[in-house]
């Protein structure tokens, strides 16, 4: 990064050096307790091996089923945030000319995340075994220190292999006990029921229940609302396996992140095939970072959970109404924090200009 200083009518220019330090010796508002590894701890005792939950509705041919699979899975992950710096600049100006700089800080993150079971309702082998690596996703976090719009003061810009880039903006807040107003959606799709239920007055939750034959549009749905996956996902309250974790916890402060590509201008990018064939375009995320009552070398020990819904839109709605059906793809976690940063963590760069 580069500082400017006036001196004499000439621009100064100085070279900022990007240094991974501790947490602790960075002002980084909300994102404070992140710089570190995070993961599902795999041993006996753990709080939070095989946390990890995810849903999703997949396009699928085969006879005899509808044209799409459900497929569940149960994962384990590493989530590492790496420090990059606390005064990035965004220049502005003002009128009369007046300076308008806003400063944001930075971490950028890797996640890495292997299922442990994998299931669909076709009882396909495109489920994968386990141990099997399913997600690679490089991204950055963002504090706006100043300059914010409408309160607006963190963001996560994500990246993923399949073709998506999404910006995600929303709010911090900090508040004592545990984390509060979890999603409590259903991963029922939005316009798959067909016109007679709809016009029946009929609900997603009785249409599902009434697809018994494998060849109802939404048997898939049925047979993980009847009986959940690994007894313990369900795609009627999938948000409710995370309510159960926590409360195994005893959180005395949590410092929420809610995030949406639903304010301002943020969104979803994705690649032509995707546009066509399973449009992503809609993400919600929330992270909980709590401070336990349990200590480590005196401090509070560190866990994280995050909520994830998307919307994938494909194929015709069923329900009479205009657009596509929409499908939710849903993922939840509890990690806890396994290491802090040190001077040795890698980065891309030792020094950038901007």
């Amino acid at each position: 990064m580069l500082e400017e200083q006036k001196a004499g009518g000439i621009y100064e220019v100085r070279q900022r050096e990007f240094d991974p330090a501790a947490t602790d010796e960075k002002d980084l508002g909300p994102l404070q307790h992140l710089p570190g590894l995070w993961m599902n701890v795999e041993e006996d005792g753990s709080k939070t091996d095989s946390r990890g939950w995810n849903l999703i509705a997949l396009p699928f041919a085969q006879d005899g089923h509808p044209p799409y699979r459900l497929l569940m899975n149960q994962y384990n992950e590493q989530l590492r945030f790496m420090f990059v710096d606390d005064k990035v600049p965004n220049r502005g100006v003002k009128f009369p000319p007046m300076t308008t700089d806003q400063f944001l800080v930075t971490l950028d993150y890797q996640q890495s995340i292997r299922q442990k079971k994998a299931q669909d309702d076709a009882d396909t082998p495109l489920a994968g075994e386990g141990d099997l690596p399913i997600h690679h996703e490089p991204g950055l976090f963002l504090h706006m220190i100043n300059e914010q719009t409408d309160g607006i003061d963190v963001a996560r810009l994500a990246t993923v292999p399949h073709g998506n880039a999404a910006t995600l903006i929303g709010r911090s807040k900090t508040y004592d006990g545990a984390p509060q107003n979890i999603d409590s959606a259903s991963g029922f799709p939005i316009g798959a029921q067909s016109e007679d239920d709809v016009a029946a007055g009929k609900t997603i939750e009785q249409s599902v229940e009434e697809a018994v034959n494998p060849r109802d549009y939404l048997n898939p749905y049925r047979k993980f609302a009847e009986t959940p996956f690994e007894g313990i996902f369900s795609v009627r309250t999938p948000f409710d396996t995370l309510k159960k974790a926590l409360s195994f916890l005893d959180v005395e402060r949590t410092t929420e992140l809610r995030m949406t590509t639903e304010l301002q201008m943020a969104g979803i990018h994705n690649i032509p095939f995707i546009e066509r064939q399973a449009d992503a375009n809609l993400m919600r995320s929330v992270f909980y970072i709590m401070e336990l009552a349990e200590k480590v070398n005196g401090k509070p020990k560190l866990a994280l959970a995050y909520t994830q819904f998307i919307f994938l839109d494909f194929f015709r709605r069923r329900d009479g109404e205009a657009g596509l059906i929409r499908w939710p793809h849903i993922s939840i976690n509890l990690m806890e924090k396994v290491a802090e940063p040190t001077k040795e963590d890698p980065y891309m760069v030792n020094v950038a200009k901007y």
